[in-house]
């Protein structure tokens, strides 16, 4: 691939610092990697893996030699958990951070940077320090509407990483199926899983394949967030144990897309011996500290039932040395200090926050990436209106949702629901390149965000989707810098 010398044409997100050189610097297979710390010797590796280099990646031990690659870190907290620093000239690079995780992202600017010639690969010499807006910088995947294997995860987590986002948000369950077996509960997989949006094939995941998902997520910095969606959106685990059912008769399986009809027994204790062991299960195998339990759409619970509900089952997850995040209706309850709500279409997240709570925002008007991008767009949902690229860039989270203090974000989620979705194709038209744009929001300060810009290295980025074979959406509002 190539592109011009001028390294801010084509980096995405935009660094917080850049300053360009003179002259470039080569990479041979025969290119030297070292590592100054035990602790980013995978960050090393999957430097190698992916330049194909001939020698392994080795720890620094006296003077670097001209013409090698070297991996540091720092004690400086200056760069937190994060930020990197870059130097590039024609005799060495540099990757300098505080944490292993800036050094992971330092490697995603090297990777965009790289000019691809038949046997080689040049960076441009430049200076580059760098460190993200928000903490938080996601995708959700809605596995539930329609169920994707392993593999197709997994390709969405390397889309994630090249752009720095660090969260995956999976949606396991839903009225239309449960996605992660339940070892205490199997039938919630085993009969609750079968079903799909349309009559399509269901599925799960095993522990164990669950267990895979964050480990290759881990090994890319990228945390992953189980949501099991309560006491709405739960007519698959009511297909599964007649028990759960009002009436003690087992629901019929759900393939339509309506919202709002199912509810748990909000008020039976064997619900809450249900929900401690769901969750205690899923809690057991996730290591990020974060459990999210839905709470949106809830119309078939009672509302007294509801604002019962939500502290008691906060009270479950925080018992399992977890912290809860809900859709923002869980704003209408009564929550404890740590707390997290994700704001969606309302301004609801502002009782959070004066609960003491902090806010992803997923504005579905900007950044749902199940929206169409017009009206002849062949999938997605409109109920939100129409989303075209620049739309879904042209925001700051800053003023999203009025009267809610900046330092109550988090950061920025984008969702995918996936009642259109059938495949990883379908998936890569409607989340690109609007995601990228949001990678950018959640990273880059506001003042160095600029749509004339944002375009125009948006633009280059093409030959990188194609050679990639991310089925991406031509939107006319880009000046496609299309291969030939």
């Amino acid at each position: 691939m190539s592109h011009p010398l001028n390294p801010i044409s084509v980096l995405i997100p935009r660094p917080l610092s850049l300053h360009p050189g003179e002259g470039q610097f080569t990479f041979s297979p025969l290119t030297q990697i070292y590592y100054a710390d035990e602790s980013i010797a995978a960050e090393a590796a999957y430097l190698a893996e992916w330049l194909g280099c001939s020698l392994p990646p080795q720890p620094a031990s006296g003077e670097i030699l001209l013409g090698a690659i070297l991996l540091t870190l720092t004690e400086s907290p200056v760069l937190g958990s994060e930020g990197y620093e870059l130097s590039i000239t024609p005799d060495q690079i540099r990757l300098r951070a505080h944490q292993p995780a800036g050094i992971f992202w330092a490697i995603q600017t090297l990777r965009q940077l790289a000019t691809a010639e038949p046997g080689t690969i040049h960076w441009p010499a430049c200076q580059i320090q760098d460190l993200p807006r928000y903490p938080w910088r996601g995708m959700m995947l809605d596995v539930a509407r329609h169920f994707f294997p392993v593999a197709t995860v997994k390709s969405v987590i390397d889309r994630l990483a090249l752009y720095k986002l660090n969260r995956l948000h999976l949606h396991l369950t839903d009225d239309q199926g449960w996605r992660l077996m339940i070892h205490s509960w199997p039938r919630l997989a085993e009969i609750g899983g079968l079903a799909a949006v349309g009559g399509d094939p269901g599925g799960y995941y095993t522990q164990a394949d669950y267990a895979e998902i964050v480990a290759y997520a881990q090994a890319r910095h990228i945390m992953i967030i189980p949501e099991v969606d309560l006491p709405g959106h739960t007519n698959a685990a009511l297909s599964a144990y007649a028990e759960l059912n009002r009436d003690g008769q087992a629901a019929a399986p759900y393939t339509g897309t309506r919202v709002g009809f199912s509810s748990l027994c909000t008020d039976r204790e064997h619900t809450y011996r249900f929900l401690t062991d769901v969750l205690g299960e899923i809690a057991a195998i996730t290591p990020g500290p974060y459990l999210h339990i839905g709470g949106d759409e809830a119309a078939a619970t009672p509302r007294p039932d509801y604002l019962r509900f939500i502290p008691r089952l906060q009270h479950i997850v925080t018992s399992l040395d977890k912290q809860m995040i809900g859709w923002e209706e869980i704003s209408r309850a009564t929550l404890k200090p740590g707390a997290v709500a994700q704001a969606w279409r309302s301004s609801l997240v502002t009782r959070s926050a004066r609960q003491g709570a902090h806010v992803i925002l997923s504005p579905a008007r900007k950044i749902y990436l199940d929206m169409k991008y017009n009206p002849l767009s062949p999938l997605g949902l409109a109920w939100a209106g129409f989303v075209e690229v620049r739309q879904s860039y042209n925001w700051n989270p800053a003023y999203a949702v009025r009267n809610l203090p900046e330092d109550t974000i988090l950061g920025v989620e984008a969702p995918l629901w996936t009642e259109t979705v059938r495949s990883l194709a379908d998936l890569d038209w409607l989340v690109f390149p609007r995601l990228i744009g949001m990678a950018e929001i959640g990273w880059t300060p506001q003042s160095l965000r600029l749509w004339s810009d944002y375009r125009a290295r948006l633009a280059a980025h093409a030959p990188r989707l194609v050679q990639q074979s991310i089925n991406f959406y031509r939107s006319p509002q880009v000046p496609w810098v299309l291969p030939s």
